[in-house]
C-alpha cells in the first residue's frame, strides 16, 4: 500500500490540503485512493509513536492501525495530513535547525507500515515570513527564547531536506514552497493524490480565490473556458498575469514586527530562502513542484 503523509510544515497549510483532498473524495474512491478525515488518525498515530517508546509494534499493529483509519476496502494510497506530526510549534526550531527530530519521527512512520511505500510531502516558507508565524503560534513571549540560541540566517530548509534524504533513503520526498501555492495548488493535490497531470480536480484554483478580486476570478474562468487546452505551465504563466492585475494587495503583503528585523534583513533571508530552494532543486531523488 502506498502511505502519503503531509507534514506540514507549520503556517503553511491551515489544513487547506486536506480539505481540498476530501472534496475530491469521491473521484479518489474509484481509483482506490483513500482521504480519512483528520479526526479518525491524527490522535491515533500520535499514540501509536508513543506506544513505540515501550517497543516494536505487535506483528498485527500496522493491519490495526490501517483498519481504523481507512473506511473503505481495496484502498492502494491513503492520504494522511498533520502539520504537529514532527512537533508542535514550539518545538519546530532548536539545535540550529528546523524540525530536529524529524528524522526520528519518520523512523517511527516507517515502522508503524513496515513494508509499505511511504511519500512524505512538505510545504515550506521563507524564514523570514515563517519565524514570526510560527513564534505567534508558541507559547513563548521572548522571541529570542523560542530561537533557543539559533541564528535565522543559518537555517536552512535543504539542511533539513538532505537529513530525511540520507536516513530515509526508500521514503520518497515532495516538496513546495508556500508562496507559490497559488500558482501550483491543482499539481500539489494532484502530485499528492497519485494523479496524471491534467487530471480533472475540484477546487483547483481555492488559494487563488483567496488572494485574487472577484473580477480577476470572474475573467480568469472565462479567460481558462475560452482556452480549454493548455499544459500546466501555460496556466500558471496565465496565473501570474491575472495576479499581477487582480491580486489583493493586503492578501499578498505581510507584515513583520520584530526587533531588529528591518528591510534589510528580511531581504537578506529572502535571498538566502530563494539559494536554499535552488539547492534543494538539485538534491537527488527529491521532487520540487515548483510553478
Amino acid at each position: 500500500m502506498e502511505i502519503v503523509l503531509h507534514a506540514g510544515a507549520h503556517c503553511t497549510d491551515e489544513d487547506r490540503l486536506m480539505k481540498c483532498l476530501l472534496k475530491n473524495k469521491h473521484l479518489f474512491l474509484p481509483q482506490g485512493i483513500a482521504v480519512p478525515g483528520p479526526s479518525r488518525y491524527r490522535r491515533l498515530l500520535r499514540d501509536a509513536v508513543q506506544a513505540l517508546a515501550k517497543g516494536p509494534p505487535a506483528v498485527n499493529a500496522r493491519d490495526i492501525l490501517l483498519d481504523q483509519i481507512v473506511e473503505q476496502d481495496g484502498a492502494q494510497r491513503v492520504l494522511l495530513s498533520s502539520e504537529n506530526f514532527f512537533c508542535v510549534p514550539k518545538l519546530a526550531v532548536s539545535e540550529g535547525m528546523f524540525y530536529p527530530r524529524a528524522e526520528v519521527r519518520i523512523a517511527e512512520f516507517e515502522q508503524l507500515f513496515a513494508g509499505d511505500q511511504l511519500t512524505l510531502c512538505l510545504g515550506i516558507r521563507n524564514p523570514a515570513s515563517f519565524l514570526p508565524a510560527l513564534f505567534a503560534q508558541s507559547p513563548q513571549e521572548e522571541f529570542l527564547s523560542f530561537l533557543d540560541g539559533t541564528d535565522p540566517t543559518q537555517l536552512r530548509w535543504s539542511e533539513l531536506i538532505r537529513r530525511l534524504r540520507a536516513a530515509h533513503p526508500d521514503v520518497e520526498i515532495v516538496v513546495w514552497c508556500n508562496e507559490d501555492t497559488p500558482l501550483i495548488w491543482g499539481s500539489v493535490i494532484r502530485e499528492v493524490a497519485g494523479l496524471e497531470h491534467g487530471t480533472k480536480i475540484t477546487g483547483g484554483f481555492d488559494l487563488l480565490s483567496e488572494i485574487m478580486s472577484r473580477e480577476g476570478m470572474q475573467r480568469f474562468r472565462a479567460y481558462l473556458h475560452s482556452h480549454p487546452v493548455m499544459t500546466e505551465r501555460q496556466k500558471r504563466r496565465v496565473i501570474a498575469a491575472f495576479l499581477d492585475k487582480f491580486a489583493i494587495e493586503e492578501e499578498i503583503e505581510e507584515e513583520l514586527d520584530l526587533p531588529g528585523w528591518d528591510e534589510a534583513y528580511v531581504d537578506f533571508l529572502t535571498e538566502q530562502y530563494e539559494e536554499d530552494v535552488f539547492a534543494i532543486e538539485r538534491i537527488p531523488d527529491v521532487h520540487l513542484i515548483a510553478p
